[in-house]
């Protein structure tokens, strides 16, 4: 097979390498100043297809919605290299490649019409309103609740959902809830349109993990309101919407993951070099085996980008999840002792520290970027669905085995 790119394909990298040179700065930053000059240049959205097949005009012209079209090879090439130049992490990602295919899919005109522009400006973020404190993995056991009035136009929502990334700084949520009293699994459930600016009926807190970071939150809702016309398909029609939605969480976004991946080992090779970890010969076979897993990751996700393969999704995750676990231990093997032997502790008191922009500010240590990796890698085989969630999705509708016995 021939996972090779055409001209075109290389004519639009050398585009999107010349404009990542001449916007990003020393000074460019992850926020909502990057998301609009992405938007303002029509980056963003470059997959999205309308329901009756149209996409953005090719050759930089703009779509209905204010963005340009990539082919589904460009818009590998496109995250390659904005991986390659180390742009900041994207906050308007969750709105730009999980919402917007949903609603141009399932949503109204309507729909699309008021949401899509302002996530191709980069003007509106979202978050993600799926998992609860009893019901991570077993998605169909969410119990936050959405309560109309007979011939109301909003619902009242009140629940709580946890692992809520970007929520402190999304302006909308959507949002997984139950709409029939009584209902249960998968039952009853409707994907609504939250805004989070309620004050006093939407509260979000950041929750505090081992690396001392705030990636994650949780998002309590207490009659907040939600439109009728911002519900995505039909009441108790939620669990469907969700999870289409799921199937759009991969793809070209694992292709455009393992560049990152790639730099990471690049920098745990080179310290091994530098402090003669490479000389050990356990070591070094780690490092060629993290090398050549990484390839055979890349051409699976070449030789099943754009099919329909149901296991693609759940083998990729388990693929890459335990690959970067291991990738997180081969850090601090190769650091040796200093890995282990503590973090660097602060001045007792510093007012450059407490004054800075570091988010750990107020801990009395701080941590380098491959202990972060260390320490955030742990969670890999978890977040995004369980490695136990995967394997059981291959069995039951891969392998047609039986299904578990549920409640």
């Amino acid at each position: 097979m021939d996972f090779t790119f055409g001209p075109r394909a290389e004519a639009f990298r050398t585009e999107a390498r010349a404009w990542l040179a001449e916007h990003l700065t020393p000074t460019t930053t992850n926020g909502r100043a990057w998301e609009r000059e992405l938007g303002a240049h029509g980056w963003i959205g470059l997959g999205w297809q309308t329901p009756d097949g149209e996409r953005a005009p090719l050759d930089g012209a703009r779509g209905p919605y204010g963005n340009r079209h990539g082919s589904l090879v460009e818009q590998v090439v496109w995250g390659e290299e904005y991986a390659r130049a180390a742009a900041p992490s994207r906050c308007g990602h969750i709105g730009e490649n999980l919402l917007a295919p949903t609603l141009l899919a399932h949503g109204t005109a309507a729909q699309r019409d008021r949401f899509l522009p302002p996530i191709a400006r980069g003007e509106e973020l979202w978050c993600q309103g799926y998992s609860e404190p009893g019901a991570g993995s077993d998605l169909a056991g969410v119990r936050t609740a959405a309560v109309r009035d007979t011939g109301a136009a909003d619902y009242r929502v009140t629940g709580q959902k946890i692992w809520t990334s970007l929520a402190l700084d999304a302006d909308w949520c959507f949002v997984l809830a139950r709409t029939e009293p009584g209902s249960t699994r998968h039952r009853g459930l409707s994907f609504l349109l939250v805004p989070m600016d309620q004050p006093g009926r939407v509260e979000v807190r950041p929750i505090r993990q081992m690396s001392g970071e705030s990636d994650f939150n949780e998002v309590f809702f207490d009659g907040a309101y939600a439109s009728v016309d911002h519900r995505v398909g039909a009441e108790g029609d939620g669990w469907r919407i969700a999870m289409a939605l799921l199937g759009f969480e991969r793809g070209v976004s694992t292709l455009v993951q393992q560049i990152g991946f790639a730099r990471e080992l690049d920098d745990i090779m080179a310290l091994a070099v530098d402090n003669g970890a490479v000389d050990d010969p356990v070591l070094r076979d780690r490092l060629i085996r993290q090398w050549a897993d990484l390839r055979i990751m890349r051409w699976n996700a070449l030789r099943t980008l754009g099919t329909t393969d149901p296991a693609a999704p759940s083998m990729s995750k388990l693929l890459w999840g335990r690959w970067h676990q291991r990738l997180g231990e081969l850090a601090m093997a190769v650091r040796g002792a200093p890995a282990s032997a503590g973090p660097v502790l602060r001045p007792a008191s510093s007012s450059s520290v407490a004054e800075s922009d570091d988010p750990n500010a107020d801990l009395p240590y701080q941590l380098d970027s491959l202990q972060r990796m260390f320490l955030f890698s742990r969670a890999d085989t978890i977040y995004g669905g369980s490695d136990e969630i995967q394997r059981t999705i291959i069995a039951e509708r891969v392998l047609g085995l039986p299904k578990e016995p549920r409640p």
